[in-house]
């Protein structure tokens, strides 16, 4: 089977890039190993663990994509608010939307309603869908590259682009080079009922073992729901995990303070070790790696799937602009503009983030004093947070079009 372009995972920024490629009159084939069907939403269903803090600059993406109407009709979450906090300590900061005279910070969405809402324009778009289907060789062949499909079948594209993940089966197959470490952290995330409002804000406290964050869901009238992610270490993972629902409830209140009161109820619990990876390389001849394929992050700021989007839409713009100037799209130069303005702003991310995890993980007196003066002396400037709400909302920066106001 011959396309012009294969996009193997059709997750949320696969499925992004396709649909940003789908009127260039490209032969597009989106592989995955899922089934790639969209069930009726139902706003019973329990929450799903996972969940994003889209930006404001992914809002726009997937709205130009025809996608957000309906991420809106399944369940999103707006907050206008964050509140991060010391645990150890007296440090605080407050970003608030309304500092640029913006409604919302963001949006915490489940990943599935995400998914979702995205395969339903799929299923509408010239895109071929190949499910159940995993590569499971891949090698060059001429001028392009030829997949060797689980169930026996071939295909031949000149362009393929690896969007399967952070365990990228592409990326492996290619031989990219990737630079890797391990937190020495687990991340356990659930959902959660509280017996206070949130308040339509994103909490953050740092505590010895790592951070904790609640994060405001759409739940059912007159109910109080977030989704959690707490970050601690292997052993604390453990002993977390084998608590019963009451016992559990009782530790992940105590760890937050108590500040959206008791926890009431918690949905089964997820426990996903912690590691970073970056490649070395986004591209080479043929191939480009976009999303958690070329760099995965600490989820502490929820970032990760904003900085996929916008690996789409600068993909998107690179090979748009290449096809208008009759440029070959699989040409290394083309591809290397995708990696010129990506590969700094999601290293600059990846810094910042470590930097921070680095810092409040930090037990000598010391950097415990820097860091709670550091943020009361920030919680302090306006014009400091309101920059970086400027940033954390995509309202500065190099940005693609498809992300632009």
């Amino acid at each position: 089977m011959q396309a012009d372009l294969i996009i193997v995972g059709a997750g949320m920024v696969g499925s992004a890039l396709a649909l940003a490629l789908q009127d260039q009159g490209l032969d597009i084939l989106l592989v995955d190993g899922s089934p790639l069907s969209v069930k009726p939403f139902d706003p019973q269903i329990a929450f799903e663990p996972r969940v994003s803090a889209l930006s404001g600059a992914s809002q726009r993406i997937l709205q130009r994509l025809g996608v957000w109407d309906g991420i809106t009709a399944r369940r999103v979450s707006p907050y206008g608010e964050m509140q991060v906090w010391d645990g150890s300590g007296t440090g605080q900061i407050h970003f608030s939307a309304a500092s640029v005279h913006a409604e919302v910070l963001g949006h915490i969405v489940e990943n599935r309603v995400v998914q979702d809402a995205l395969l339903e324009r799929l299923h509408d778009s010239p895109v071929g869908l190949l499910a159940n289907t995993r590569v499971e060789q891949l090698r060059r062949s001429g001028d392009g590259w030829l997949l060797s499909l689980n169930d026996g079948r071939e295909l031949r594209a000149p362009l393929l682009i690896a969007a399967d993940g952070a365990n990228s089966a592409v990326r492996r197959l290619a031989g990219c080079a990737t630079r890797e470490w391990d937190y020495l952290h687990h991340a356990i995330v659930t959902s959660v009922r509280c017996s206070k409002p949130h308040q339509a804000t994103a909490w953050q406290r740092f505590t010895d073992d790592g951070p904790l964050a609640f994060l405001p869901l759409a739940g059912p009238e007159g109910e109080h729901w977030c989704s959690i992610v707490w970050s601690v270490t292997p052993s604390e993972a453990e002993r977390l995990m084998a608590l019963d629902e009451h016992g559990f409830r009782r530790a992940l209140g105590f760890a937050f303070e108590h500040r959206l009161g008791d926890v009431l109820h918690a949905n089964a619990r997820l426990c996903i070790p912690l590691r970073q990876r970056h490649a070395k390389r986004y591209v080479e001849e043929g191939l480009a790696l976009i999303g958690d394929a070329a760099h995965s992050i600490h989820p502490l700021a929820g970032q990760g799937v904003n900085l996929g989007f916008l690996d789409v839409a600068v993909l998107a713009e690179v090979l748009l602009h290449a096809a208008q100037r009759g440029e070959r799209l699989s040409d290394s130069k083309v591809l290397s503009r995708y990696e010129r303005r990506r590969m700094p702003h999601n290293l600059a991310m990846m810094a910042a983030m470590e930097g921070f995890e680095r810092l409040f993980q930090a037990d000598p007196l010391p950097l415990r004093l820097l860091r709670n003066t550091g943020l009361n002396w920030v919680d302090g400037l306006p014009e400091a947070k309101a920059l970086f709400v400027r940033q954390a909302l995509g309202l500065s920066g190099d940005l693609p079009d498809l992300a632009r106001v």
